[in-house]
């Protein structure tokens, strides 16, 4: 039903999905807790990107993985279009991800998210995220909730 695949952050789909999640978080927190970090910035060997497809080939999910020093990585625009929300795509992006990240040799996943995002914090808790405090290249924020998990083989 649904298909997860690499892809890069050049690729028009992922953009566009990227582009949506800017928007809908525009709303929710002003312009200095967004960290909407532009990944098509990012070197290419440090960024790996995966985008969600449905049955008829239409984006509806993304996420990107940033490879950081010391074997952590940081989860970067995790998305799901709220048309396909309820049916674990948020869990498969992450798991995704998760795994690239362990083949890549790393062992932790950080990742910020915004306060009012309720329904993500609760995924990554029961992917077995826990509250740290925040790691660079983050200040603390009071908008900001900041996670990580060890990574395992």
């Amino acid at each position: 039903m649904f298909a997860i695949n690499t892809t890069s952050a050049h690729d028009r789909d992922f953009q566009l999905l990227v582009a949506e999640l800017d928007a809908y978080q525009s709303v929710l927190y002003p312009a200095e807790s967004n960290h909407c970090l532009d990944l098509t910035r990012v070197a290419e060997d440090a960024l790996h990107c995966v985008i969600v497809t449905d049955v008829a080939d239409q984006p509806v999910g993304c996420g990107a993985l940033l490879v950081q020093a010391g074997g952590a990585v940081e989860l970067k625009r995790i998305y799901v279009r709220s048309a396909c929300r309820g049916k674990q795509l948020g869990e498969l992006i992450v798991q995704q991800l998760e795994k690239i990240a362990v083949a890549q040799g790393c062992t932790l996943a950080r990742l910020e998210t915004g306060n009012q995002q309720a329904a993500a914090i609760r995924l990554y808790e029961k992917l077995g995220y826990r509250q740290c405090d925040a790691f660079p290249p983050y200040q603390p924020d009071p908008l900001s909730v900041f996670m990580m998990k060890p990574l395992e083989n």
